[in-house]
This record gives C-alpha cells, structure tokens and sequence, in this order.
C-alpha cells in the first residue's frame, strides 16, 4: 500500500496514478525543478532584488501550500513509494548567456526569454493573494527582477531534477 498522505497533493495524486497506471516492471520518471536561485560565482547576493524575489516567491507558494521546489524531492518520495533502482541528476538551469559551455548559454537563453515573458504570470496571484502587496508593488519588483538579470555580471542559476525508477515485479 502507498503512503503518500504526507507529500504535497498533487504529487500524491500523480504517484498513485504513476503506481495504477504502470504495469508491473514498468519505469516512470519525474522531472521538476528547485526554484532556489542561486550562483556559482557569489554573484547573486541576498541583497539583489532577485533572491529576495525568490525567496519570497517560495515562501508565499509553500503558504499556498504549492512546493515551489519539488525537485529536491523527488528520488526520495519515488522510493517512499516503492519503486526500485531509483536514479537521480540535477542539471543546471542558468538565468541567462553568461555560462560559457554553448549548450547551457542556449538554456540560460531559453531560460532567461521565459522569465521575462512570464514573471508577472507566475508573480501576481501569489503576491497579491499571499503576500497582500498590491499590482504597483508587484510591478516594481518584476521591473527590477528584469533590471538585474539583464546584468551580464550576475551568474543567477537554479536546478532541474530528474528521478526515475522501476515499479516493483510484485
């Protein structure tokens, strides 16, 4: 019998219907982000506008009771769930062109062109509703969030997860 009363409900929902859905032997994967910015370099400091953005992006989601960084959990809740040989990576998501390897520069530009496009659809609902600002707060800190990540000299970064495993024969 699954436990997964204590994880976050939609990610309940999606190993039992992983372990319904799967025949015996089968191998399902999971693909989710950490939202934790962060850098390699020191380069993003608690003091930029941008980490004090996520940091408040990830505590207003978990007060919505939303995991804003499933991916640290993944490999643990699919062997909570019972599945076998389970394997976990992390790949490096980079906020922006600033890596030097080609492949993460073309990420980081991906990356980079959906955060601009998208911050104030991933922001306003949670600010507004959580954490009681106002649209205008809101639009100052999307404003200077896009002000300092067009800053070559800020190595901002999060991580994608990835965890797979084996539904159990038996």
């Amino acid at each position: 019998m699954l436990r997964v009363s204590s994880y976050p409900p939609a990610i309940a929902l999606r190993i039992l219907n992983l372990h319904r859905h799967t025949r015996p032997g089968g191998w399902v994967e999971f693909i989710d982000l950490d939202l934790t910015w962060t850098s390699p370099d020191g380069s993003l400091v608690e003091s930029h506008a941008s980490k004090k953005f996520n940091n408040e992006f990830i505590r207003a989601s978990r007060e919505a009771n939303i995991e804003a960084c499933p991916g640290l959990y993944l490999e643990g809740w699919m062997n909570d769930a019972g599945f076998k040989d389970v394997k976990a990576e992390k790949f490096v998501w980079p906020v922006g062109t600033w890596p030097k390897d080609k492949h993460l520069k073309e990420v980081g530009a991906w990356n980079f062109l959906q955060i601009m496009e998208g911050l104030e659809g991933f922001t306003y609902a949670l600010f507004t509703r959580n954490l009681g600002m106002s649209k205008a707060e809101v639009e100052v800190i999307c404003a200077n969030i896009r002000k300092e990540i067009k800053n070559p000299a800020m190595h901002a970064m999060f991580h994608l997860h990835v965890a797979y495993g084996q539904k159990p024969e038996a």
